[in-house]
């Protein structure tokens, strides 16, 4: 039976185990005892037999013997039957907009899940491709035209009740109708008579909408949950590897209701929008681990904007090398963290990964025969092995009478959450020379430059001298999909980009970025540190003077062995674990 015949004689029938097997047999997929094999043993009719072939595990036979999982499997039924492939991604659905095209009961009956409205076209997705009876009699009620596509019946399982639940829970919390909330929300609010739009946050529908949020951004690896308010709705982003991707749409009153929701978890006033809050929620990740989340408010033109930033306490058990260290640079690192005595400054942007560096050092070296002390603004992660203080502005409590306060707690390691003035310098320098080990964080482009800030902010040359042990500058590089990266070379014009005006020889191949499901097409999947660091030596300690030159630092650094950022980023590139381009935006050029 040719394949036309074959096919043509399953339309209207569900897709069946036997039919599975025959096709993966033909290809010379999987060989035709295991199918044999499987095919008596397996009599469910229950289970989709994509499901049932995913769960064997089998290794396809042809090169390059990848697992034959669920994804793969429908990927390639669609190609075999000419239906377009779809892999439903929750962050790229509309919930609101396809819930309302067929019900609850008619999709979950068919086991089909709209995944996209268009003009005139509605996409659904199936994992019944012979089953279309229904799509002629569908098209001429919603008078649209629909495409079909073969989606994971797995994806369709999962995410099908969810939608409903969501759009529900965004229906029956926009329609909730409680008293005015005090407060200036919105310069531009639309009054609309007879209609109040304030939510009660503890209505559970909200409940459920903040609980869903939680889930998804956990589940998608988001280091950020940002709740933005417009004139007419409300926007929700994930920054997921840096990047951020935005998630959905809410109407205005829902937004203002989760993020009431929100403020109540995190003990925050309520009733005050007009100035920012801080606050932290403690919760539990679908695999039972904790996950901390640090809230912060923002009153904007149009209401409160909230963003959320999450902690794995993960980070903390990872080891120098797991956060991109080299073995030179974690021996350099280990060296400063064991002396009795000093500063160690740990310098870069606002995301560059500084407090994770610095937590894990902190974690390590906080043994029971050591006192840990940290003052910080806020704390960024409660963890039961150090001290932590947090700065208390409304109370006259800043970082110089935080540290001054840890030096009366009999401190052996202090840590400042970041050096701001020359009062907060002092007081760190001071704990130095009292022999404590001071470490801190500073906002400088590369580390020379924090050499240069103290000594501008008026720190004192010869203190300067006597206490810094090292100065390290970071950046994080999202590192290449291991799913999906792929050989290549880089030309010679991006790599003088990189590493000029310094002679370093490009390496003969790379990895570039290409994109699959796993990545979101887009090519990188995590991020690596990137460090460039400046010991103090007896020569550059002669150069600490109060107009000290930043250019001369520079170049004694680099005769010293200094290795910049960009160089090491390069090595990162030549390893294979990122791209030239993303070195190129994140590391500043050499000079």
């Amino acid at each position: 039976m040719t394949k036309e015949n074959f096919i043509a004689a399953q339309q209207g029938q569900k897709l069946t185990l036997e039919f599975v097997l025959r096709w993966l047999v033909r290809d010379d997929m999987v060989p035709e005892a295991e199918a044999e094999r499987l095919l008596q043993t397996h009599k469910s009719a229950h289970v989709h037999p994509l499901v049932i072939v995913g769960e064997q595990k089998w290794r396809n036979a042809l090169p390059p013997n990848k697992i034959l999982t669920i994804e793969f499997l429908t990927e390639w039924l669609a190609a075999h039957l000419g239906m377009p492939h779809f892999h439903i991604d929750p962050l790229q659905l509309n919930f609101g907009g396809i819930a309302n095209i067929v019900s609850k009961s008619y999709a979950e009956r068919l086991k089909i899940m709209p995944v996209k409205a268009g003009e005139g076209e509605v996409t659904i997705a199936t994992a019944e491709p012979f089953v279309t009876d229904w799509v002629a009699e569908l098209e001429r009620v919603l008078n649209l035209k629909i495409r079909l596509v073969l989606a994971s019946p797995l994806d369709i399982n999962h995410y099908l009740p969810e939608i409903y639940s969501l759009a529900q829970s965004v229906q029956l919390a926009n329609k909730a109708k409680t008293g005015q909330v005090i407060g200036v929300q919105n310069f531009e609010q639309l009054v609309e008579l007879g209609k109040n739009k304030n939510l009660d946050a503890n209505e559970q529908h909200v409940v459920t909408l903040v609980d869903w949020l939680f889930k998804y951004a956990f589940e998608q690896r988001a280091s950020d949950i940002h709740l933005e308010p417009r004139r007419d709705l409300g926007i929700v982003r994930f920054r997921i590897d840096g990047v951020l991707h935005q998630v959905y749409q809410l109407p205005s009153s829902v937004t203002n209701a989760i993020t009431n929701r929100i403020k109540l978890l995190g003990r925050m006033d309520m009733v005050e929008k007009r100035r920012p809050q801080d606050g932290r929620i403690k919760t539990v990740s679908a695999d039972g681990d904790e996950i901390e989340l640090r809230l912060s408010t923002m009153p904007t033109a149009f209401g409160e904007k909230l963003v959320m930033r999450i902690f794995d306490p993960e980070i903390l058990v990872k080891n120098f090398a797991d956060l991109g260290f080299s073995r030179e640079q974690t021996a350099l690192w280990n060296d400063w963290t064991r002396q009795p005595n000093g500063i160690i400054l740990v310098t870069g942007p606002t995301g560059s990964g500084k407090t994770t560096t610095l937590y894990s050092t902190l974690k390590q070296l906080a043994t029971p025969e050591v006192n840990v002390c940290t003052v910080e603004d806020p704390i960024e992660m409660v963890e039961p092995a150090f001290n932590q203080m947090q700065v208390q502005h409304n109370i006259g409590l800043n970082f110089a009478d935080g540290v001054r306060t840890l030096l009366r707690q009999d401190p052996d390691i202090i840590m400042v959450g970041e050096i701001r003035d020359v009062e907060t310098a002092e007081m760190a320098i001071q704990a130095a020379l009292t022999g404590h080990l001071v470490l801190s964080t500073l906002h400088t482009n590369d580390a020379p430059s924090a050499i240069t800030r103290l000594l501008e902010l008026g720190v004192p040359p010869y203190l300067l001298s006597a206490t810094l042990l090292g100065v390290m500058a970071q950046r994080l590089a999202r590192t290449l999909c291991p799913h999906c990266k792929a050989k290549g070379e880089i030309s010679d014009e991006t790599w003088q980009e990189l590493v000029s005006p310094w002679k370093a020889v490009k390496p003969a191949q790379v990895n570039v970025a290409t994109g699959c499901l796993e990545c979101r097409m887009t090519g990188y999947r995590g991020r690596t540190g990137i460090y460039e660091m400046l010991p103090l030596s007896a020569e550059m300690k002669k150069l600490l003077v109060k107009d000290a030159e930043l250019n001369k630092i520079k170049a004694l650094a680099r005769r010293e062995g200094m290795k910049p950022l960009r160089l090491s980023g390069a090595e990162k590139v030549a390893a294979g674990l990122t791209t030239a381009e993303e070195i190129i935006k994140i590391a500043p050029p050499l000079d």
